[in-house]
């Protein structure tokens, strides 16, 4: 199906664009990541933010679009050129080496021998002091969408306006109050959404307050392997890869009970315990649970092994804040 839309559009004279998303890395290697896709000629230019489209749409029109598989792309990062190619479904995922001061950048990504300057997008480089890292689930944690229901998700993805989504009560206060505490705290938001609502989904995130940080998302439809994606081992991977690529930080976990976080962060807890600082479960409503999943119980009632001696739970991030606080994880 990719190959056939991608010939067609070619055909028609569709060229390929470059959508950065934020990326991440140390002082010596940035992983950078972005999307490549077909647009007609002289169409929008969009960036990871969504720069050129309008910041109301509905959901569905961030899922009208075409990869562009096996495109040449330029990385240019601290004065060096990388080039890589996108994977079949479009995607570039690579680190390339860097030598880049701690705090945030800006590197270029281009098609490799497209006209004009790059297309920038931002990476935050995570200096050796730093020592915390928070992980944030997104749906029903810091936006409130009940997700696993089809016809809400439908709703929510495709024909709900930005504007119209809400966020989780006190989560954003949350996260204030650990970014006040640990000023450099590196934050990433990791998602089973699709990579397709990064530009939303970053919006909505500053619109709210929230702190800035890359976004690890996944993708819709099948794989070579089968017709439906993983989303718990999506996030056990990109987990396992953070402790990997960022050794030296400890992790402030937080989701909510309402899609397997608290088994996905105890396995992680019980893996690397000494890497775990605390867990931070939102409990969805009886509402939201039976909406979600059918059921009125969490799906992760009870909390095995290490994570029980850093979890804590409550309905919404100003309970949270204060569970953290009387746990000593929070000042």
């Amino acid at each position: 199906m990719h190959g056939v839309l991608e010939d067609a559009l070619q055909r028609r004279g569709w060229v390929p664009r470059v959508v950065p998303h934020v990326g991440y890395g140390t002082t010596t290697w940035v992983r950078v990541l972005a999307r490549v896709l077909l647009s007609p000629p002289g169409g929008p230019r969009t960036d990871s933010a969504g720069a050129g489209v309008p910041s109301d749409l509905r959901g569905w029109r961030r899922f009208v679009s075409a990869s562009a598989v096996g495109t040449a792309v330029t990385v240019e990062v601290d004065g060096r050129s990388h080039r890589v190619t996108s994977d079949r479904d479009g995607y570039v995922d690579v680190r390339v080496p860097a030598s880049l001061e701690p705090g945030w950048h800006r590197v270029s990504v281009r098609v490799t021998g497209a006209p004009g300057p790059g297309t920038s997008a931002s990476v935050r480089i995570v200096g050796p002091g730093t020592r915390l890292g928070l992980v944030s689930d997104i749906d029903d944690t810091v936006i409130v969408t009940m997700l696993p229901q089809p016809l809400v998700a439908f709703r929510n993805a495709f024909l709900l306006r930005e504007s119209a989504r809400t966020p989780v009560p006190g989560m954003a206060e949350l996260y204030a109050a650990v970014t006040a505490a640990h000023p450099d705290v590196f934050v990433v938001y990791l998602s089973t959404g699709a990579w397709n609502t990064a530009g939303a989904l970053g919006r909505f995130l500053r619109h709210h307050g929230f702190p800035p940080g890359p976004l690890l998302l996944t993708d819709w439809g099948p794989t070579t392997t089968g017709w439906f994606r993983s989303g718990a081992e999506h996030k056990r991977s990109q987990l396992r890869r953070l402790l990997e690529d960022l050794p030296d930080l400890d992790w402030l976990l937080v989701g909510d009970d309402g899609q397997h976080d608290p088994a996905i962060y105890a396995d992680l807890a019980a893996a690397a315990p000494e890497r775990v600082t605390g867990i931070a479960i939102r409990e969805l409503s009886l509402r939201e649970q039976v909406v979600g999943h059918g059921t009125p119980v969490a799906r992760d009632d009870v909390t095995p092994g290490p994570a029980a001696a850093v979890e804590v739970r409550a309905p919404d991030g100003f309970g949270l804040r204060e569970a953290l606080r009387g746990r000593g994880i929070l000042p």
